[in-house]
């Protein structure tokens, strides 16, 4: 909106008069000996739009924000914003007025610009405006717009440049006002020294006015009239009284904050009064709290020293006042101690078949750590008081390790806690906080307790590799009186500051890895390594596990989607390597989720996956089946290796070459299957004649042996067999069976050693349709771990020598 000119409303006679009212300097006059006019009327009648403030004085030069909540207002200000930013701002007389009149309004206010505007989250209008000059307003209407805001008609008015007072008056007006500022500023504690300083260096009197009135917290009415005063003399007077005023009226506020705080002492009294209250309960029969502690401390029949310890405690908080923070404390102290099982125990299950019976439901496989619980089950049974039984299930993640705590709780009627104990690296978190520190707490001991409700759960503590220290503490030094029977008998937590005995407590721990858990603490727990399951362990995992969960959880019924034997197959050979079955379990799921969509779409009732159409549906196969020779071949052997996911068939190849007697290695082979290379070539020399090698071939031949996958690194020295048997097969020019696979370790006298990871390797085997396995004599008593599917279907020969293996792996 442009400025528009008007003409000068007629105004009441006795303003004019006012206004044109001569004031004669006492020091100068002009040549003309006419006076000057007190301020000078600009010929500027200006319409802007107008904002009415409630206790909000604003003056020229000065920056001010204030909320706008009035919609006329905000429509003002949208509307200063369309054209050049210029506003009046002025303030109500009655700051309750809402339907506002011009004699709602001072006589004065501000033509200002607008800086900024803001929209906060109440969706409020906040305005950043900086006064430019004084004006008068001299008439108040609304704007005849289809968004009606408030309109002003001013008159811009100027400041004058002289006074009628000397400027020996004005000098010792500003000194008085100095004076008394500096007692306003000292009993005014927000008032910064810097500030102070500043504003009573000022010797210009229009700037010490407009320093002490901007940072001054003086009434709104106070600052209206200081704002509608022209000459400074005026102005300055006007202010002096003003700040004595305000300065007499902070001294008596802060003798009346003085007094307050001398009879804050006064509290005593609350505690006789408290006191005699507490008598009266005792005379009427009720008790108090207090005393209600101290009945539950007695009830408990505890340890004599720990009841005395408890029973002070209670004498302090009597004493205390309730309002104290230290109440608080004892309560919160109190309350946790008497929350803990100190005598409340679960009766443990000692049926032995029905134990059995729970974890052979729960987890399919895993001989080793079922026999050792049932074990555990049948001692607890003999002797219930035994201690010590600490057991630490290791083994890769998704094997189930955690869920088998659980399953061991069920099965012995135990309560069951969980202690997650990865990233852990604080100590307070396993031994707690002192109770004198703010927002202290017990640690995750003490807390599992209370969790439990019972002195005898079994508490699992996961991931306990995972811990770590730092300048905190060790928590691993912690847990080694927590894991030992003979130490944990009185445990004592940082933040109950009492013994609790943690010897009945089954713990079971469990870990990826054994390496970063320290010695000490591994010392004292029994170590159970879980293996990564078969292809046949995950079949029966995924049929009678896995495939019902996932159909109970998607809202499925076992006749709407149905996986069959061939496609739970193809998901673990083709779209899954991994140790565990998580994978496995989120395939399944992501089928169930497909089925729902194509039910609910009504583009089918049931679905049915095979191994045929289950890439329709998970897309392209993620793995591929592990390289295996087709065909009986010259210096090609199926070899069978070890690895986290579990076992794979890994071929060896050889090829003899026109050279000086080199051997070239590829395909990432490590160091010590460099040095079962060398045993190789050294024990084929030995062998040379035998097998109709020409001796010399260490001469005139080169030979390079390759294992496919270069990608991946390979070590170990259960290739050697593998090895010697391709370099044997690639210089005697015999083939080898291409439905032979074998592993072993060698010594350069032929003998063949044992390996590790029997289980996982013969199933390798039988899942790439190997007839026969050859495998170390020693490893013989391994058998008992391999699958049974796997024994009907493969042939295992014990070799004790390489010649063995030569004989079952050679065409003859």
């Amino acid at each position: 909106m442009d400025i528009i000119k008007k003409e000068k409303p007629e105004l009441e006679k006795a303003e004019l008069e006012e206004k044109n009212n001569p004031v004669t300097d006492n020091t100068e006059n002009d040549s003309s000996g006419s006076g000057k006019s007190d301020y000078d009327i600009l010929e500027d009648y200006d319409i802007l739009p107008a904002v009415p403030v409630r206790g909000i004085v604003a003056f020229p030069k000065m920056v001010v924000h204030f909320d706008v909540l009035r919609p006329k207002s905000v429509n003002a200000v949208k509307q200063a914003l369309k054209t050049n930013r210029k506003i009046f701002v002025i303030s109500q007389r009655d700051v309750f007025a809402e339907d506002l009149k011009r004699d709602d309004l001072y006589r004065v206010g501000v033509v200002a610009e607008i800086r900024q505007v803001l929209r906060t989250p109440d969706d409020e209008l906040r305005v950043l405006v900086e006064g430019i000059d004084k004006a008068e307003l001299l008439t108040f209407t609304e704007s005849e717009t289809d968004d009606p805001y408030y309109e002003a008609y001013v008159e811009v008015i100027s400041q004058p440049s002289y006074t009628k007072a000397s400027k020996a008056e004005v000098e010792a007006m500003c000194r008085s006002i100095k004076k008394e500022f500096e007692k306003y500023a000292a009993l005014l504690p927000r008032m910064t020294g810097e500030l102070v300083k500043s504003i009573l260096c000022q010797d210009d009197p229009e700037e010490l006015f407009e320093n002490i009135v901007f940072n001054a917290n003086f009434q709104s009415a106070d600052k209206q009239e200081l704002l509608e005063k022209y000459d400074i003399m005026d102005r300055l007077t006007f202010l002096l009284a003003v700040l004595v005023k305000e300065t007499e009226v902070l001294a008596i506020e802060n003798d009346i904050n003085s007094q307050v705080k001398e009879n804050f002492g006064k509290n005593q009294r609350e505690n006789i009064l408290r006191e005699q209250m507490r008598v009266i309960s005792e005379q009427l029969g009720e008790e108090d709290e207090d005393e209600d502690y101290r009945t539950r401390i007695l009830n408990l029949k505890l340890d004599e020293k720990i009841t005395d310890k408890l029973l002070r405690e209670v004498d302090r908080l009597r004493s205390l006042p309730e309002s104290s923070q230290e109440t608080f404390v004892i309560k919160n102290y109190l309350d946790t101690v008497l929350e803990l099982p100190w005598n409340k125990e679960s009766r443990i299950k000692v049926n032995i078949k029905k134990a059995e019976a729970v974890l052979e439901k729960d987890h399919f496989g895993l001989k080793k750590v079922k026999e050792r619980v049932l074990e555990s089950i049948a001692v607890n049974a003999i002797k219930p008081d035994v201690t010590g039984q600490i057991i630490c299930l290791v083994g890769p993640p998704g094997v189930g390790k955690t869920s088998i705590g659980k399953s061991i709780a069920r099965a012995l009627g135990r309560e069951y806690v969980r202690v997650s104990l990865g990233g852990v690296r604080d100590e307070s978190d396993i031994r707690g906080h002192r109770k004198t520190y703010v927002g202290a707490m017990p640690g995750r001991i003490i807390n599992a307790m209370i969790q439990a409700g019972t002195k005898n759960p079994l508490i699992l503590f996961d991931e306990i590799d995972k811990m770590s220290n730092d300048f905190r503490g060790d928590p691993s030094a912690a847990m080694l009186e927590v894991l030992d029977s003979e130490q944990n008998k009185e445990f004592r937590d940082h933040y109950t500051e009492v013994p609790f005995d943690l010897s009945k407590v089954m713990f079971i721990t469990t870990a990826n890895t054994t390496q970063t858990i320290p010695a000490p603490l591994l010392d004292r727990m029994e170590i159970i390594e879980i293996t990564s399951y078969t292809r046949e362990e995950k079949f029966h995992i995924a049929k009678e596990h896995l495939i019902p969960k996932q159909l109970k959880k998607h809202g499925l019924k076992a006749s709407q989607m149905k996986i069959e034997d061939d496609g739970i197959y193809r998901l673990i050979d083709s779209y899954t390597r991994e140790a565990g079955v998580r994978t496995l379990e989120r395939n399944i799921g992501s089928l169930c989720r497909k089925t729902a969509k194509e039910i609910v779409s009504e583009n089918a009732k049931k679905l049915r996956f095979t191994a045929d159409n289950i890439s329709r549906y998970l897309g392209h196969e993620k793995y591929i089946k592990d390289v295996k020779s087709e065909k009986d071949e010259v210096g090609v052997v199926n070899g069978l290796a070890w690895t986290a996911a579990g076992g794979v068939l890994m071929p060896l190849e050889v090829l003899v070459l026109e050279g000086k007697g080199g051997v070239t290695l590829t395909g990432s082979l490590g160091d010590v299957m460099k040095e079962s290379a060398g045993i190789a070539v050294s024990y084929t020399r030995s062998v040379a004649k035998k097998y109709g090698i020409d001796p010399k071939f260490v001469k005139n031949r080169d030979l390079h042996i390759h294992a496919p996958e270069g990608a991946v690194p390979k070590d170990g020295p259960s290739a050697g067999v593998t090895m010697t048997t391709a370099i044997v097969s690639a210089l005697s020019g015999k083939k080898v069976r291409c439905d032979v696979a074998m592993t072993g370790e060698i010594t350069l006298h032929g003998k063949v050693l044992p390996i590790g990871g029997l289980r996982e390797k013969t199933m390798a085997a039988y899942k790439e349709g190997i007839k026969k396995v050859i495998i170390p004599a020693g490893n013989k008593p391994d058998m008992e771990d391999v699958e049974d599917v796997v024994k009907e279907n493969v042939e295992f020969v014990f070799a004790e020598n390489l010649e063995t293996v030569l004989e079952h792996a050679l065409v003859q």
